[in-house]
């Protein structure tokens, strides 16, 4: 009975319920700052273990700015006031869903940064940014991902002085942690400072402000500019500046297709019925 309980409380919790998935596999090839080293698995251990029991065990080896990550507080800032890794609280990792869609500007300009009239641009089509907001910018860099010359759009992709890809404008980042609450603020490509920039000056200003910053966040077209809620489940790393997070986002499922969805996890009403069904067969 008490199974039952607890699967119907799930069950109904997962009512048209969408989940997206918005982070790239680690492999090898994963997008980090050039100077970083690249990931590494080995294989510690692969096959039968005391006989019977097949067993896998893999050692990583790899910067904690690789692939979809967070950047912490303490990233670019010393002393006690930028939170670390350990020190995020769980309720900041995470929230509703502000997706700035800049795709043709940044088709246009390599070098584009959101600016104040994007986000006001944003709030016009669909009301003030809700406290608490995971705000991410959709220059539709994926399509470069994991070519490391094409997301840095360099030919020499040791000279950090020739890299070129969007991000944010400081103005529009200190205008949201004026007028707006927001917990993360990042985007779909290698920085929250754009790829010129050799201040970044919005990796201080989000440091100050203890903001969570999003890098390389994968999939955002999949998502719509507002509605979804988004989660930044990032590996809490002790004195960590920042690490791998298992990105993904949750939509209310509207459309009434009862299918799964590439980089979605549905459950729809009729499977929740058959469930409890076979619950009830099962345990009465």
């Amino acid at each position: 009975m008490v199974l039952l309980v607890v699967l119907g409380l799930f069950l109904h919790g997962c009512n048209g319920l969408r989940m997206v998935d918005l982070s790239y596999d680690l492999h090898s090839g994963a997008i980090t700052w050039p100077f970083n080293p690249r990931f590494n698995m080995s294989v510690m251990y692969s096959g039968f273990w005391k006989t019977h029991i097949w067993l896998e065990n893999n050692r990583l080896d790899l910067a904690e700015h690789t692939g979809t990550h967070v950047d912490a507080p303490n990233h670019v800032a010393a002393g006690v006031g930028p939170w670390n890794n350990h020190q995020i609280p769980i309720e900041r990792l995470g929230g509703p869903g502000v997706i700035i869609d800049v795709k043709d500007k940044a088709e246009a300009n390599n070098d584009y940064r959101v600016t104040i009239d994007d986000l006001k641009a944003w709030e016009e089509r669909n009301g003030r940014i809700p406290y608490g907001a995971v705000v991410l910018m959709n220059s539709g860099w994926q399509k470069y991902y994991p070519d490391y010359s094409a997301v840095f759009k360099t030919d020499n992709i040791s000279d950090d002085s020739t890299y070129h890809f969007p991000s944010w404008h400081e103005d529009a980042i200190n205008w949201l942690v004026t007028n707006r609450v927001v917990y993360c603020v990042g985007g779909d490509t290698p920085s929250t400072d754009y790829g010129q920039s050799t201040t970044f000056p919005v990796h201080l200003i989000l440091s100050k402000e203890n903001i969570i910053g999003i890098e390389s966040a994968a999939y955002l077209e999949r998502l719509p500019e507002s509605g979804s809620t988004i989660f930044v489940p990032v590996l809490k790393i002790r004195d960590g500046s920042g690490g791998p997070a298992r990105m993904f986002a949750t939509l209310p499922d509207d459309d009434g297709d009862e299918t799964n969805k590439a980089g979605t996890l549905l459950m729809s009403p009729t499977l929740q019925f058959v469930l409890l069904l076979l619950v009830r067969v099962l345990y009465f």
